[in-house]
Protein backbone atom coordinates (compact mmCIF):
# COMPACT_ATOMS: atom_id res chain seq x y z
CA UNK A 1 0.00 0.00 0.00
CA UNK A 2 1.97 3.01 -1.35
CA UNK A 3 1.97 6.48 1.30
CA UNK A 4 -0.12 9.42 0.16
CA UNK A 5 1.25 12.52 -1.92
CA UNK A 6 0.78 14.71 0.98
CA UNK A 7 1.60 17.68 -1.52
CA UNK A 8 -0.74 17.20 -3.87
CA UNK A 9 -3.68 17.56 -2.31
CA UNK A 10 -5.62 20.41 -4.03
CA UNK A 11 -5.60 24.03 -2.63
CA UNK A 12 -8.68 24.91 -0.88
CA UNK A 13 -10.89 28.41 -2.09
CA UNK A 14 -12.18 30.55 0.52
CA UNK A 15 -16.13 30.47 0.80
CA UNK A 16 -16.44 33.57 -0.64
CA UNK A 17 -13.92 32.18 -3.67
CA UNK A 18 -16.14 29.43 -4.28
CA UNK A 19 -19.30 31.52 -5.04
CA UNK A 20 -17.48 34.30 -6.65
CA UNK A 21 -16.21 31.44 -8.71
CA UNK A 22 -19.92 30.19 -9.50
CA UNK A 23 -21.79 33.07 -9.83
CA UNK A 24 -19.09 34.30 -12.52
CA UNK A 25 -19.49 31.61 -14.81
CA UNK A 26 -23.11 31.47 -14.68
CA UNK A 27 -23.32 35.11 -15.86
CA UNK A 28 -21.62 34.04 -19.01
CA UNK A 29 -24.20 31.72 -19.61
CA UNK A 30 -26.89 33.97 -20.34
CA UNK A 31 -25.20 35.31 -23.50
CA UNK A 32 -25.68 31.18 -24.65
CA UNK A 33 -29.42 31.23 -25.38
CA UNK A 34 -31.00 32.25 -28.49
CA UNK A 35 -34.61 32.08 -29.20
CA UNK A 36 -36.58 34.79 -30.65
CA UNK A 37 -39.26 34.48 -28.26
CA UNK A 38 -38.21 36.51 -24.98
CA UNK A 39 -40.67 34.91 -22.69
CA UNK A 40 -38.70 31.36 -23.28
CA UNK A 41 -35.48 32.89 -23.92
CA UNK A 42 -35.28 34.59 -20.43
CA UNK A 43 -36.71 31.01 -18.55
CA UNK A 44 -33.52 29.54 -20.65
CA UNK A 45 -30.92 32.01 -19.09
CA UNK A 46 -32.38 31.67 -16.32
CA UNK A 47 -32.64 28.10 -15.85
CA UNK A 48 -28.92 28.01 -17.17
CA UNK A 49 -27.27 30.28 -14.69
CA UNK A 50 -28.55 28.21 -11.72
CA UNK A 51 -27.66 25.02 -13.45
CA UNK A 52 -23.82 26.47 -14.11
CA UNK A 53 -23.80 28.27 -9.96
CA UNK A 54 -24.58 25.05 -9.12
CA UNK A 55 -22.43 22.91 -10.94
CA UNK A 56 -19.55 25.07 -10.50
CA UNK A 57 -20.28 24.72 -6.73
CA UNK A 58 -20.92 21.18 -6.70
CA UNK A 59 -17.64 20.32 -8.46
CA UNK A 60 -15.39 22.15 -6.80
CA UNK A 61 -16.59 21.02 -3.81
CA UNK A 62 -16.92 17.18 -4.93
CA UNK A 63 -13.26 17.83 -5.94
CA UNK A 64 -11.86 18.33 -2.93
CA UNK A 65 -13.41 15.09 -1.11
CA UNK A 66 -12.25 13.02 -4.15
CA UNK A 67 -8.89 14.38 -3.89
CA UNK A 68 -7.96 14.27 -0.90
CA UNK A 69 -7.27 11.15 0.79
CA UNK A 70 -9.58 8.84 1.99
CA UNK A 71 -8.43 7.58 5.31
CA UNK A 72 -9.61 3.57 5.31
CA UNK A 73 -7.78 2.95 2.24
CA UNK A 74 -4.46 4.23 3.98
CA UNK A 75 -1.92 2.36 6.04
CA UNK A 76 -1.81 2.14 9.79
CA UNK A 77 1.30 4.62 9.87
CA UNK A 78 -0.44 7.46 7.37
CA UNK A 79 -3.57 7.12 9.51
CA UNK A 80 -2.06 7.49 12.89
CA UNK A 81 -0.04 10.55 11.23
CA UNK A 82 -3.00 12.71 9.86
CA UNK A 83 -4.50 11.55 14.02
CA UNK A 84 -1.98 12.77 14.79
CA UNK A 85 -1.29 16.02 12.71
CA UNK A 86 -5.35 17.16 12.12
CA UNK A 87 -7.35 14.45 14.04
CA UNK A 88 -9.17 12.01 12.06
CA UNK A 89 -12.62 12.16 13.34
CA UNK A 90 -12.35 15.61 12.46
CA UNK A 91 -11.00 14.92 9.01
CA UNK A 92 -14.01 12.71 8.07
CA UNK A 93 -15.95 15.52 9.54
CA UNK A 94 -15.49 17.86 7.52
CA UNK A 95 -15.11 16.28 4.08
CA UNK A 96 -18.53 14.47 5.10
CA UNK A 97 -19.93 18.22 5.72
CA UNK A 98 -18.27 18.96 2.18
CA UNK A 99 -19.88 16.10 0.32
CA UNK A 100 -23.48 16.98 1.99
CA UNK A 101 -23.37 20.91 0.76
CA UNK A 102 -22.39 19.65 -2.88
CA UNK A 103 -25.51 17.54 -3.00
CA UNK A 104 -27.70 19.74 -1.54
CA UNK A 105 -26.74 22.51 -4.02
CA UNK A 106 -27.00 20.40 -6.73
CA UNK A 107 -30.78 19.63 -5.04
CA UNK A 108 -31.57 23.39 -4.63
CA UNK A 109 -30.36 23.94 -8.70
CA UNK A 110 -33.51 20.74 -9.52
CA UNK A 111 -35.62 22.52 -7.47
CA UNK A 112 -35.70 26.22 -9.11
CA UNK A 113 -35.40 24.96 -12.79
CA UNK A 114 -38.93 23.19 -11.63
CA UNK A 115 -40.31 26.16 -10.49
CA UNK A 116 -39.43 28.11 -13.33
CA UNK A 117 -41.33 25.74 -15.48
CA UNK A 118 -44.80 26.64 -13.91
CA UNK A 119 -44.02 30.57 -13.84
CA UNK A 120 -45.81 32.89 -16.72
CA UNK A 121 -44.00 35.93 -16.02
CA UNK A 122 -40.58 37.17 -16.95
CA UNK A 123 -39.80 38.76 -13.76
CA UNK A 124 -40.58 35.11 -11.56
CA UNK A 125 -37.67 34.07 -13.52
CA UNK A 126 -35.21 36.39 -12.70
CA UNK A 127 -36.80 36.43 -8.84
CA UNK A 128 -36.42 32.52 -8.55
CA UNK A 129 -32.81 32.29 -9.46
CA UNK A 130 -31.91 34.94 -7.29
CA UNK A 131 -33.70 32.80 -4.78
CA UNK A 132 -32.02 29.99 -5.77
CA UNK A 133 -28.44 31.97 -5.59
CA UNK A 134 -29.14 33.10 -2.21
CA UNK A 135 -29.62 29.67 -1.30
CA UNK A 136 -26.60 28.38 -2.55
CA UNK A 137 -25.45 31.37 -0.83
CA UNK A 138 -26.50 30.05 2.32
CA UNK A 139 -25.18 26.22 2.16
CA UNK A 140 -21.99 27.49 1.55
CA UNK A 141 -21.81 29.93 4.83
CA UNK A 142 -22.94 26.80 6.64
CA UNK A 143 -20.07 24.73 5.66
CA UNK A 144 -17.68 27.84 5.92
CA UNK A 145 -15.69 26.76 9.01
CA UNK A 146 -15.61 23.64 7.20
CA UNK A 147 -14.05 25.24 4.61
CA UNK A 148 -11.44 27.02 6.26
CA UNK A 149 -10.88 23.84 8.33
CA UNK A 150 -10.19 22.43 5.13
CA UNK A 151 -7.79 24.79 3.73
CA UNK A 152 -5.78 24.91 7.82
CA UNK A 153 -5.70 20.89 7.26
CA UNK A 154 -4.14 20.84 3.95
CA UNK A 155 -1.28 23.33 4.89
CA UNK A 156 -0.29 20.78 7.49
CA UNK A 157 -0.57 17.75 5.57
CA UNK A 158 1.52 19.00 2.78
CA UNK A 159 4.25 18.82 4.80
CA UNK A 160 4.10 15.52 6.38
CA UNK A 161 6.29 12.40 5.33
CA UNK A 162 5.10 10.08 2.34
CA UNK A 163 6.05 6.59 3.73
CA UNK A 164 5.37 3.81 1.61
CA UNK A 165 4.42 1.00 3.70
CA UNK A 166 5.41 -1.35 0.74
CA UNK A 167 8.89 -1.29 1.38
CA UNK A 168 11.31 -1.94 4.50
CA UNK A 169 11.83 1.10 6.29
CA UNK A 170 14.38 1.58 9.55
CA UNK A 171 13.43 3.67 11.91
CA UNK A 172 16.59 5.66 13.71
CA UNK A 173 16.38 6.97 17.14
CA UNK A 174 18.78 8.30 19.57
CA UNK A 175 19.40 11.07 22.06
CA UNK A 176 19.78 14.37 20.05
CA UNK A 177 23.04 14.85 18.26
CA UNK A 178 24.13 11.41 17.76
CA UNK A 179 24.20 11.79 14.56
CA UNK A 180 21.29 10.58 13.07
CA UNK A 181 20.78 12.76 10.60
CA UNK A 182 24.51 12.82 9.55
CA UNK A 183 23.56 8.51 9.49
CA UNK A 184 20.92 8.79 7.31
CA UNK A 185 22.52 11.54 4.91
CA UNK A 186 25.91 8.93 4.49
CA UNK A 187 23.52 5.82 3.93
CA UNK A 188 21.29 7.50 1.30
CA UNK A 189 21.71 7.28 -2.16
CA UNK A 190 20.57 10.91 -2.72
CA UNK A 191 19.57 13.99 -0.82
CA UNK A 192 17.28 13.24 2.02
CA UNK A 193 13.74 14.32 2.10
CA UNK A 194 13.19 16.80 4.99
CA UNK A 195 9.57 17.52 6.74
CA UNK A 196 7.54 18.38 9.38
CA UNK A 197 6.32 16.06 11.88
CA UNK A 198 3.03 17.39 13.90
CA UNK A 199 3.57 19.03 16.92
CA UNK A 200 7.39 19.12 17.07
CA UNK A 201 9.84 21.78 16.65
CA UNK A 202 12.04 19.69 14.41
CA UNK A 203 12.01 18.46 10.85
CA UNK A 204 11.95 15.06 10.09
CA UNK A 205 14.38 13.39 7.62
CA UNK A 206 13.26 10.48 5.10
CA UNK A 207 16.28 9.00 3.32
CA UNK A 208 16.90 6.02 1.26
CA UNK A 209 18.93 3.55 -0.13
CA UNK A 210 18.60 0.78 -3.02
CA UNK A 211 19.45 -2.91 -2.88
CA UNK A 212 18.60 -5.35 -5.42
CA UNK A 213 16.10 -2.99 -6.84
CA UNK A 214 14.00 -2.62 -3.49
CA UNK A 215 14.08 0.75 -1.79
CA UNK A 216 14.84 0.66 2.10
CA UNK A 217 13.80 3.73 3.10
CA UNK A 218 15.42 5.63 6.48
CA UNK A 219 13.27 7.73 8.87
CA UNK A 220 14.85 10.05 11.50
CA UNK A 221 12.76 10.98 14.61
CA UNK A 222 13.78 14.06 15.96
CA UNK A 223 12.08 15.96 18.91
CA UNK A 224 10.34 12.34 19.11
CA UNK A 225 12.40 9.40 20.42
CA UNK A 226 15.22 11.20 21.82
CA UNK A 227 14.02 12.79 25.81
CA UNK A 228 12.72 10.59 28.50
CA UNK A 229 8.53 9.91 28.19
CA UNK A 230 7.61 11.76 31.20
CA UNK A 231 8.89 15.36 29.29
CA UNK A 232 5.68 14.61 26.99
CA UNK A 233 2.49 15.99 26.35
CA UNK A 234 -0.38 13.67 25.37
CA UNK A 235 -0.19 15.52 21.75
CA UNK A 236 3.27 14.59 21.56
CA UNK A 237 2.55 10.83 22.44
CA UNK A 238 -0.18 10.74 20.04
CA UNK A 239 2.46 11.41 17.78
CA UNK A 240 5.17 8.99 18.57
CA UNK A 241 2.25 6.56 18.45
CA UNK A 242 2.46 6.84 14.40
CA UNK A 243 5.64 5.58 14.77
CA UNK A 244 3.96 2.29 16.07
CA UNK A 245 3.02 1.12 12.99
CA UNK A 246 5.70 2.02 10.69
CA UNK A 247 9.35 0.73 10.13
CA UNK A 248 10.65 -3.31 9.99
CA UNK A 249 13.75 -2.09 12.97
CA UNK A 250 14.59 0.16 14.84
CA UNK A 251 18.36 1.66 14.81
CA UNK A 252 19.11 3.26 18.15
CA UNK A 253 22.18 5.21 17.87
CA UNK A 254 24.14 5.89 21.17
CA UNK A 255 27.30 8.22 21.63
CA UNK A 256 29.40 6.88 23.90
CA UNK A 257 31.83 9.70 23.87
CA UNK A 258 29.34 12.29 25.07
CA UNK A 259 29.81 14.68 23.51
CA UNK A 260 25.79 15.00 22.55
CA UNK A 261 25.07 16.20 25.96
CA UNK A 262 23.95 13.77 27.00
CA UNK A 263 25.38 10.75 29.58
CA UNK A 264 25.87 7.31 28.54
CA UNK A 265 23.50 6.41 31.34
CA UNK A 266 20.89 8.49 30.50
CA UNK A 267 21.39 7.45 26.64
CA UNK A 268 20.91 3.94 27.65
CA UNK A 269 17.96 4.79 30.00
CA UNK A 270 16.43 6.42 27.07
CA UNK A 271 17.33 3.11 25.08
CA UNK A 272 15.12 1.18 27.41
CA UNK A 273 12.25 3.24 27.06
CA UNK A 274 12.67 3.19 23.25
CA UNK A 275 12.70 -0.59 23.55
CA UNK A 276 9.56 -0.69 25.44
CA UNK A 277 7.40 1.83 23.37
CA UNK A 278 8.34 -0.19 20.79
CA UNK A 279 8.44 -3.64 21.98
CA UNK A 280 7.36 -5.71 18.30
CA UNK A 281 9.80 -4.22 16.15
CA UNK A 282 13.33 -5.69 16.05
CA UNK A 283 16.56 -3.45 17.51
CA UNK A 284 19.96 -2.88 16.55
CA UNK A 285 21.87 -1.09 18.81
CA UNK A 286 24.72 0.89 17.28
CA UNK A 287 27.71 2.81 18.34
CA UNK A 288 28.41 6.55 16.18
CA UNK A 289 31.11 8.72 16.50
CA UNK A 290 33.76 5.85 16.27
CA UNK A 291 36.39 8.90 15.96
CA UNK A 292 35.65 10.27 19.24
CA UNK A 293 36.32 7.16 21.58
CA UNK A 294 37.46 3.63 22.02
CA UNK A 295 34.08 2.16 23.31
CA UNK A 296 34.16 -1.52 21.91
CA UNK A 297 31.42 -3.56 23.59
CA UNK A 298 31.60 -7.03 22.37
CA UNK A 299 28.40 -7.40 19.55
CA UNK A 300 27.82 -3.49 19.24
CA UNK A 301 28.60 -2.14 16.09
CA UNK A 302 30.86 0.94 15.68
CA UNK A 303 30.09 3.69 12.93
CA UNK A 304 31.32 7.28 11.72
CA UNK A 305 29.39 9.32 9.45
CA UNK A 306 32.64 11.24 9.32
CA UNK A 307 35.34 8.64 8.36
CA UNK A 308 32.88 6.10 7.21
CA UNK A 309 34.15 3.65 9.32
CA UNK A 310 31.26 0.79 9.56
CA UNK A 311 28.67 2.43 7.61
CA UNK A 312 28.71 -0.55 4.72
CA UNK A 313 29.05 -3.36 7.57
CA UNK A 314 25.76 -1.56 9.04
CA UNK A 315 24.12 -1.43 5.76
CA UNK A 316 24.54 -4.88 5.28
CA UNK A 317 23.30 -5.69 8.81
CA UNK A 318 20.05 -3.47 8.26
CA UNK A 319 19.51 -5.52 4.59
CA UNK A 320 20.25 -9.22 6.44
CA UNK A 321 17.78 -8.16 9.49
CA UNK A 322 14.96 -7.14 7.33
CA UNK A 323 15.46 -9.91 5.14
CA UNK A 324 12.90 -8.32 2.54
CA UNK A 325 14.35 -10.40 -0.10
CA UNK A 326 14.42 -13.37 2.14
CA UNK A 327 12.50 -16.41 0.32
CA UNK A 328 11.37 -19.30 3.00
CA UNK A 329 11.36 -22.11 0.00
CA UNK A 330 13.62 -21.49 -2.93
CA UNK A 331 12.55 -24.59 -4.70
CA UNK A 332 8.67 -23.80 -3.94
CA UNK A 333 6.54 -23.12 -7.21
CA UNK A 334 4.36 -20.79 -7.13
CA UNK A 335 0.58 -21.22 -6.31
CA UNK A 336 -0.08 -20.32 -9.76
CA UNK A 337 2.01 -22.52 -11.15
CA UNK A 338 0.73 -24.67 -13.47
CA UNK A 339 0.68 -28.48 -12.18
CA UNK A 340 0.04 -31.76 -13.86
CA UNK A 341 -3.52 -32.99 -13.39
CA UNK A 342 -3.97 -36.74 -11.94
CA UNK A 343 -6.11 -39.00 -14.24
CA UNK A 344 -8.89 -39.65 -12.77
CA UNK A 345 -10.26 -43.23 -12.48
CA UNK A 346 -13.51 -43.58 -13.92
CA UNK A 347 -16.11 -45.19 -11.23
CA UNK A 348 -18.73 -48.20 -12.06
CA UNK A 349 -17.79 -51.86 -13.43
CA UNK A 350 -16.37 -52.29 -17.12
CA UNK A 351 -19.59 -52.89 -18.34
CA UNK A 352 -21.19 -50.22 -17.28
CA UNK A 353 -18.23 -48.05 -18.15
CA UNK A 354 -18.42 -49.41 -21.54
CA UNK A 355 -22.25 -48.68 -21.75
CA UNK A 356 -21.89 -44.96 -21.15
CA UNK A 357 -19.02 -44.30 -23.98
CA UNK A 358 -21.45 -46.23 -26.55
CA UNK A 359 -24.47 -44.06 -25.31
CA UNK A 360 -22.20 -41.10 -25.42
CA UNK A 361 -20.86 -41.92 -28.95
CA UNK A 362 -24.65 -42.37 -30.22
CA UNK A 363 -25.49 -39.17 -28.49
CA UNK A 364 -22.58 -37.33 -29.53
CA UNK A 365 -23.21 -34.58 -33.26
CA UNK A 366 -22.27 -36.14 -36.43
CA UNK A 367 -20.19 -34.00 -38.41
CA UNK A 368 -22.06 -32.50 -41.08
CA UNK A 369 -20.67 -33.53 -44.95
CA UNK A 370 -20.58 -31.28 -47.81
CA UNK A 371 -22.25 -31.78 -51.17
CA UNK A 372 -20.47 -34.27 -53.15
CA UNK A 373 -19.46 -32.28 -56.28
CA UNK A 374 -20.61 -33.76 -59.89
CA UNK A 375 -18.12 -34.86 -62.31
CA UNK A 376 -18.11 -33.07 -66.02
Amino acid sequence: MASVEWRKIPTVLYPQEVLDKAFRRAGKQSDLVEDPDKYHRVRKQMARMVQAASDTIAETLLKWVDQWPSLNAQSEFDQALVDAAVGADEFRRNLGAIQWAAERVRKIAGESQSKMLKFRNIEAFHEERRHAYGRMSSIIDQIGDNILWLGEARNILRELPSIDAAEPCVVVAGAPNVGKSALITELSSGEPEVAAYPFTTKRLHVGHFEHRRRIYQMVDTPGLLDRPMTERNQIEMQAIAALENVGDIVLFLIDPSESSGMSLQDQRHLLGEVTELLADRPLLRVYSKSDLHEENENEVLRISSITGDGIEELRSRLIKSIAADEVADPLALPDTWHREVEEIEPVGSPEEIEARREAAMRNAPKPRRGRKKSSD
